[in-house]
């Protein structure tokens, strides 16, 4: 079972997908988390990209595609894997195919997480952060007994800047810019499936288990 998630920042695709990952005995293919952990390691993908994190260039494809390829490899992803988080524009969706097509692979589903703009925000901004013990909450979803205040620590609770609505609709119009033409990218390629993705998060990762139950 190889999937790709696409969707939105806030769509809910990190959390269903660490899950059904663990539940299917798949990987979690997360770039984001996968770049952190190389430089953190120090490996020789990890130094390369540290040299353009550290000037604050984005990394580019070749050593992204580079680092997903290894992690393909892995024993652990023989039975399949979840894409989170990558291919971001339609250059990189060239590049994961061939490399793909290199390992005798392909994508069995690209599933993408529909989610309202309103709704994207409400999430996105709802975040909040503890000062002192860095817990997380959510003042709709996850929030602290006591309005501001950390149940853990009894920490002020804070919203980070990238967290504020004006950052947030900012990254949302990056995202329809850069990573909604993947849509038809994958949609001519008859792979794309669509999963209205707000209500009980129980319920969406039934529905993700019935769109992804074809390839299993």
């Amino acid at each position: 079972m190889r999937l790709l998630f696409l969707g939105p920042p806030g769509a809910g695709k990190g959390t269903q997908a660490s899950e059904l990952a663990r539940e299917w005995g798949i990987p979690q293919v997360a770039t984001g988390d996968m770049l952190r952990e190389e430089m953190a390691a120090g490996t020789p993908l990890g130094i390369e990209a540290k040299q353009y994190y550290d000037k604050g260039d984005l990394v580019p494809d070749d050593v992204i595609l580079r680092m997903v390829g290894e992690r393909f490899r892995r024993p652990d992803a023989a039975k399949g894997f979840i894409l989170d988080g990558f291919p971001r524009t339609n250059a990189q969706a060239d590049g994961l195919a061939k490399m793909l097509q290199q390992l005798g692979q392909k994508l069995d589903s690209v599933i993408y997480f529909d989610v309202a703009q309103p709704e994207l925000v409400r999430r996105l901004t709802g975040r909040r952060l503890c000062r002192q013990c860095q817990t997380p909450y959510h003042l709709v979803s996850a929030p602290p007994r006591k309005a501001g205040v950390c149940d853990k620590c009894g920490g002020e609770l804070y919203q980070r800047k990238d967290d504020d609505e004006a950052t947030v609709l900012n990254r949302l119009q990056v995202y329809e810019r850069q990573t909604a033409p993947l849509l038809d990218y994958y949609r001519k390629r008859g792979v794309l499936k669509t999963i209205a993705a707000e209500g009980a998060v129980d319920k969406i990762r039934q529905t993700l288990r019935e769109l992804a139950g074809a390839h299993r």
